[in-house]
């Protein structure tokens, strides 16, 4: 917690304390009449409160607060916190009660007259009783003070050091995933300079709108829906590159964008793995892409056929849904459902996310 925190909780303790003696001292002198009465009563209140109250309470609340919590109930060393702070407590009611004694005043040759004037025993006593639960009261709230703040700086520490392991883990994520497309996409640009170097400049200069997208936008937490979607058709269209059947994949938008924000690169994983893993490239409709955008939520589906032969399935090479679930949980945990389906030799991965928690 910040210094200027705790001082408010100081002052506000203080303030709540001392406007309860007022409020005393009203119900006190609320039947006085007369200026010379009030003006005697209010003296002598101020002075019974400085020693009864003030006294002992600040210091009773500041040694459990700076002494007894950090050596003793922050070691929970339970019964030592409890002798001390008895003995703390009656050494603060000793002190309230000599601080009044002396702004009272007193007559005599000895100490004790001059400290404790015209007082019996058990007078002495039954003052030391009440200054000494005035200071355990303060003490106490001292305790629960220190604890607190303790507390909360304990929650702050954690939060702070699980924040940062967040963004460790989801930069190390981010890089694992940017350069695996990344490398995917030259290869198919070099396999197109050979055939069209014309066709090659232009998915060059996407390419490039591509990595600018990769190195810059991708440093935000959000960015514009619309933007993503424009980044996944520029992907699409360089893959593309590598066949001539126009049907090969199906590409669907359904809703309209509009200013929907969400996490940048959150599909693009689900599609590089399913052309990874489609079908023959002459195969018609072989990966099928859909993202749906519904008043409360953003529906993203994409699916593919893989050859009966293959070894392993699109949740198994590639990237890998481990890694890739592993980031939705980072950026939306608990605010999302990811659905996948391997049947009939086609993987369909379905993800939802509620549009008020993007």
């Amino acid at each position: 917690m910040k210094r200027s925190g705790i001082i408010i909780i100081h002052l506000s303790y203080w303030i709540g304390y001392l406007l309860l003696l007022l409020f005393i001292y009203s119900v006190i002198t609320a039947g006085i009449t007369g200026t010379r009465l009030l003006a005697g009563a209010s003296i002598m209140y101020f002075k019974m409160m400085l020693g009864f109250a003030l006294v002992p309470g600040v210091l009773s609340f500041y040694v459990f607060y700076g002494f007894l919590f950090p050596n003793y109930l922050g070691r929970k060393r339970i019964f030592a916190l409890f002798v001390y702070g008895l003995l703390t407590a009656v050494m603060c009611g000793l002190a309230g009660e000599i601080t009044l004694s002396i702004l009272i005043g007193g007559a005599g040759d000895n100490f004790r007259d001059k400290i404790f004037p015209n007082y019996q025993p058990s007078e002495i006593l039954i003052a030391m009783f009440l200054t000494s639960v005035v200071a355990v009261a303060n003490g106490i709230v001292g305790l629960v003070t220190r604890g607190f703040i303790t507390a909360y700086a304990d929650i702050k520490l954690k939060e702070d050091l699980n924040k940062k392991n967040y963004e460790m883990e989801l930069t190390l994520i981010k890089s694992q995933l940017n350069p695996h497309f990344l490398f995917n996409t030259i290869n198919n640009i070099d396999v197109l300079i050979g055939l069209d170097a014309a066709k090659a400049s232009v998915y060059l200069n996407k390419l490039s709108d591509i990595m600018r997208f990769m190195l810059y936008e991708t440093k935000s937490e959000q960015i514009p829906l619309a933007q993503e979607l424009l980044y996944i058709e520029k992907y699409i269209d360089l893959q593309k590159i590598r066949t001539a059947n126009p049907d090969y994949v199906i590409y669907t938008m359904n809703g309209n964008a509009g200013s929907n924000m969400i996490a940048p690169m959150i599909f693009i994983p689900f599609i590089e793995n399913a052309f990874k893993h489609a079908e023959n490239k002459k195969t018609e409709n072989a990966i099928k892409i859909v993202v749906t955008v519904e008043k409360n939520k953003i529906i993203f589906e994409c699916e593919n056929a893989y050859p009966e032969h293959k070894q392993e399935t699109p949740g198994q090479g590639g990237l890998g849904n481990g890694l890739i679930r592993k980031r939705i949980e980072l950026v939306y945990p608990g605010r999302h459902t990811l659905e996948v389906t391997d049947e009939h030799h086609i993987y369909k991965i379905k993800l939802t996310l509620t549009k008020d928690e993007l």
